[in-house]
């Protein structure tokens, strides 16, 4: 049995899983980062600040945090800098060590490796393509009386979707009553359009909501390891307690203020991928594909003709120089789709003249 990387943007791993050459390339559609790159202005900035790396960072990373609670609108007391997404959701699970937990699935994995880490009883609900991952709300309202905490993601790993507001309202309001927490993961919120706004404000109306961020993804930079936390600040106190001692590098604390600024990437981002992802789409649906209702930079892909054959494609867009990600470790897909990321014009042209090839021979 084949044994999978358990995430994207692994082409060295793949090539040997497949007897692949070292030096062949691959084009690679398995990581969900912006296709830009990191903005231009980093890599001054990164030899500016260099000589921080001969000192501890400032402990409480102030300057930081406080850009970040500039950034999102709310008190400093509800943000806590984290490295990376992954050390967000290590220390929410924390917080509800040996509870119980409730996980929508096909999601983002480590939700549940934190959660088995810290002995939470988990209990999965699955989401099917054919209601195009639309999540059960009244199924999971029903399981909140018995639950300490939910974990969602919004957009969705690796569906793209968007769970809708009047449905992640409810289940906040319902978990107000029942004492159950809703951590809501915004890893990929940046990609999103405009018209659908993050949930920052709603941590005023409920204290039982956690946010979590990473700036990995839009900004290009996963060596880098951004994240955050936001919450009602009796949790970040707690989460403050139990984190690890100077968890952020001091080149990271001193880019951060400066990535926050930095907006007209970010739009020009938006701007492009509303475009680019509009004629992927489109091109998708005239070669047969399915493809999930994704609002961002990524979306699930299988042949409607013959969606019994996805591992075969897989094996065919590699053979032709296309990386794509597995689904085999992600509950409810079973390798049965591809997640595939929007990249640049040149190179989903590529993978669209490789698709059409498929569909040519098959």
């Amino acid at each position: 049995m084949m044994k999978w990387p358990n995430h994207g943007g692994q082409p060295e791993t793949i090539k040997k899983l497949f007897h692949i050459e070292g030096d062949k390339a691959l084009l690679d559609f398995s990581a969900n980062l912006n296709p830009f790159g990191p903005p231009s202005w980093l890599q001054e900035a990164l030899q500016e600040h260099y000589k921080t790396i001969t000192r501890y960072p400032e402990p409480t990373y102030s300057k930081s945090s406080a850009s970040v609670a500039a950034h999102e609108g709310i008190d400093q007391d509800k943000v806590l800098l984290t490295n990376g997404g992954a050390e967000a959701i290590f220390l929410v699970a924390k917080f509800f060590e040996k509870g119980k937990a409730l996980i929508a699935h096909p999601t983002f994995l480590e939700y549940e490796r934190a959660c088995h880490h810290y002995h939470i009883d988990v209990e999965d609900i699955l989401v099917g393509h054919e209601s195009g991952f639309t999540l059960p709300v009244e199924l999971i309202r029903q399981k909140f009386f018995e639950k300490d905490v939910m974990f969602l993601c919004r957009p969705n790993n690796p569906t793209g979707t968007v769970i809708a507001e009047e449905d992640l309202k409810l289940l906040l309001e319902v978990g107000g009553k029942t004492g159950t927490y809703v951590v809501v993961d915004e890893a990929f919120v940046d990609f999103l359009p405009t018209s659908i706004p993050t949930l920052t404000p709603w941590l005023s109306s409920y204290p039982n909501l956690i946010l979590l961020r990473s700036l990995t993804k839009m900004y290009t930079i996963p060596g880098l390891r951004i994240g955050f936390i936001m919450a009602h600040p009796t949790i970040i106190n707690v989460l403050k307690n139990e984190q690890i001692p100077w968890s952020i590098n001091s080149l990271v604390d001193a880019l951060i203020p400066r990535l926050l600024e930095d907006r007209s990437f970010v739009n020009k981002t938006r701007v492009w991928l509303h475009e680019e992802s509009r004629n992927v789409f489109k091109r998708l649906t005239s070669l047969g594909f399915y493809f999930s209702p994704s609002q961002v930079n990524f979306y699930l892909l299988r042949d409607k003709e013959q969606p019994q054959r996805t591992g075969e494609l897989y094996s065919f867009l590699l053979e032709h120089g296309i990386l794509t990600r597995h689904t085999h470790n992600f509950k409810g897909l079973n390798g049965d789709f591809l997640r595939i990321a929007i990249r640049s014009n040149f190179e989903n042209e590529q993978l669209l003249a490789v698709l059409q090839k498929w569909r040519n021979e098959s």
